[in-house]
């Protein structure tokens, strides 16, 4: 590709304390000749309704702000502003005027580094999903001494009421119909990252409450694993975070790690 659009968008290009990098709408618009800001904020707000359609959040990839600019005599004047992720731009280029040169360009670039963004997030997910199941395997075993310690006799009954607790009432094999598996495959192997995750925190936690508290009795134990799963799961909500239910169903984690071992061999 060209390094013209390269060097446009890049010079633009800023990087907030988060380390996050964002495009300033009314610099872009700018770039990409819009003499007049009213005009490229209708070109906003098609990216925008691209970005609902796509299911991504609006809030997320469009901030609108105000910034205080200066004028002569040392006046000052408030004028708006949207800060932009790059999928932002992407889909601000793929509603620009397209008889524009500079948006042909844009498009290109933001398409090419839109993906290559979309990759390392792949990477990233996958990174985490073979880790977190790897603790799930590791903790797991830990949960199923603690329990055995406490008199579970029925250990399916027992991860049951950890699962009813955090996920809402649901037991293990409905969680399987909602994720629509077929009856050999693994609810957890087809979790991604955020749900494994309040798994492990549900497993660790109820291992860490049954030996503590020594707990004993099958029906205690099965009680302390639902309140443990429940427990998780408000504070999930307390964090705005999305109830393990709604989150979307993973690929199988042995596609993770063919992933992760191609792109280590793509590095080596």
């Amino acid at each position: 590709m060209n390094d013209q659009p390269i060097q446009i968008f890049e010079q633009i290009k800023k990087v907030n304390e988060f380390n996050a990098e964002y495009w300033s709408a009314r610099e872009l618009a700018k770039i990409l000749e819009y003499s007049d800001y009213r005009n490229f904020q209708t070109v906003i707000e098609k990216a925008k309704e691209s970005c609902k359609k796509s299911g991504q959040s609006i809030k997320y990839h469009f901030v609108d702000i105000t910034e205080t600019i200066l004028m002569p005599k040392n006046a000052s004047k408030n004028i708006s502003n949207t800060t932009l992720s790059r999928y932002a731009c992407y889909l601000i280029m793929q509603n620009a005027d397209p008889s524009k040169e500079i948006v042909a360009l844009g498009q290109t670039y933001f398409a090419i580094q839109t993906r290559r963004q979309e990759l390392q997030d792949q990477l990233v997910e996958d990174q985490k999903r073979v880790y977190l199941r790897g603790e799930i395997v590791t903790h797991g075993k830990h949960l199923a001494g603690a329990a055995s310690m406490a008199g579970v006799k029925n250990y399916g009954t027992f991860m049951n009421y950890g699962y009813m607790g955090l996920y809402g009432g649901l037991d293990s094999k409905q969680i399987h119909a909602r994720k629509k598996l077929k009856p050999n495959e693994h609810i957890l192997d087809y979790m991604g990252g955020e749900e494994l995750g309040a798994n492990v925190f549900r497993t660790t936690q109820a291992d860490a409450k049954l030996r503590r508290e020594h707990i004993t009795g099958e029906a205690r134990a099965n009680q302390t694993h639902f309140e443990v799963g429940k427990k998780v799961r408000k504070l999930i909500k307390e964090l705005g975070g999305t109830m393990p239910e709604h989150l979307p169903v993973a690929d199988k984690i042995s596609a993770a790690r063919k992933r992760l071992k191609k792109s280590s061999v793509e590095l080596e």
